[in-house]
């Protein structure tokens, strides 16, 4: 990360819907450094600066131009409640297409719900894996068809082009982003400040069908519970159903109903996340790491940690704890036969 904090700017347009530009206000601002320190600086900008009409009965007054575009790290464009007109493709008129041509190669761009129309017109998304919300993802792919169109996701990470579903995965992504600059510690706590949950994975299904069970029916979310307790142990999907009373046919029925993965996809993705959190926080030793959340063998940790981020436990822990341990550290040995195992 470059000194001072990251510069995220916010391109708004009229009828801008106001929770997607206050999730990001929200989220990015409330992340520090262990000294208190902000670690982003979010801004607002538009093409002509002065009060903007939103889809609520207020408007804003944004003071920033499309200038700041040029400065920034980070650029995000949120939906406006003109990108629903059944059909019709968001206009990308001269102006805000100018503005987006400011943007530098290589900074990292992301939309929430339809600002990827404003993407995808710009060709920022030409090749690549992107989502909007599900119900104008067929707009997108049939708008522009050189998009590789994902309608199944809550948001796609591109690497420097990064999309959202709707409003509520914008959190999610907004979280993820955090997440891959400074850590799931810095990330958890802007979760924990903004009462959300700290992670939902990327894969996981736009449209949950029964995301809250109906009355008098069983859930699954007493064996989620108790598997979060217990992920250092084999978890079986018989010992599962068993917790919330039900046959393993049923659970998983009703599991990826509820939310939207199988129980093995859930479970792995619990796992990483508190590998992450070990990685970060501890000097435990890789294989230890991988005992403690439940993968049999170092091995196993690294594999799930690279499909997930692309990275090594021990790559992951370079970069969230400033270098590599040394011999004297309980992890040296541990770490360099992982480095050691990735060689060709």
């Amino acid at each position: 990360m470059p000194a001072g904090p990251h510069r995220i700017a916010v391109l708004v347009r009229g009828g801008l819907l106001t929770m997607e530009l206050g999730i990001v206000h929200r989220l990015f601002r409330q992340a520090v450094s262990p000294a208190g320190d902000p670690l982003y600086e979010v801004l607002t900008c538009t093409v002509t600066p002065g009060e903007i009409r939103t889809d609520a009965d207020v408007s804003i007054n944004v003071v920033h131009g499309t200038e700041i575009l040029a400065e920034a790290d980070t650029v995000i464009v949120p939906a406006s409640d003109e990108d629903y007109t059944p059909g019709v493709a968001p206009h990308l008129s001269a102006e805000l297409a100018d503005a987006l041509s400011r943007i530098r190669p290589g900074v990292r761009t992301a939309s929430i719900c339809t600002g990827a129309f404003v993407l995808a017109a710009a060709g920022l998304l030409d090749g690549r894996r992107a989502t909007t919300h599900w119900r104008s993802t067929a707009d997108l792919q049939r708008l522009h068809p050189a998009v590789r169109v994902d309608p199944d996701v809550l948001y796609t990470d591109d690497g420097e082009v990064l999309t959202a579903a709707g409003v509520a995965s914008g959190i999610d992504l907004c979280l993820h982003m955090i997440r891959r600059d400074h850590g799931a510690q810095v990330a958890n706590e802007v979760a924990r400040g903004t009462v959300v949950p700290p992670h939902r994975d990327g894969g996981q299904a736009q449209y949950v069908r029964r995301p809250v069970p109906t009355p008098h029916r069983s859930s699954t979310e007493p064996a989620r519970a108790w598997a979060l307790d217990h992920l250092g142990h084999p978890v079986t999907l018989a010992e599962l159903a068993a917790r919330a009373s039900m046959s393993t046919r049923t659970f998983s029925r009703r599991f990826c109903e509820e939310v939207g993965l199988t129980p093995v996809q859930w479970l792995t993705a619990r796992r990483v996340d508190r590998a992450r959190e070990l990685l970060e926080e501890s000097d435990l030793p890789v294989d230890r790491v991988a005992a403690a959340v439940g993968f049999s063998t170092a091995v196993s940790l690294r594999q799930h940690l690279h499909t997930a981020l692309g990275v090594s436990p021990s790559a992951y822990r370079s970069t969230f704890r400033g270098a590599m341990v040394t011999d004297a550290d309980p992890g040296g040995p541990v770490e360099r036969a992982e480095q050691q195992k990735e060689q060709p």
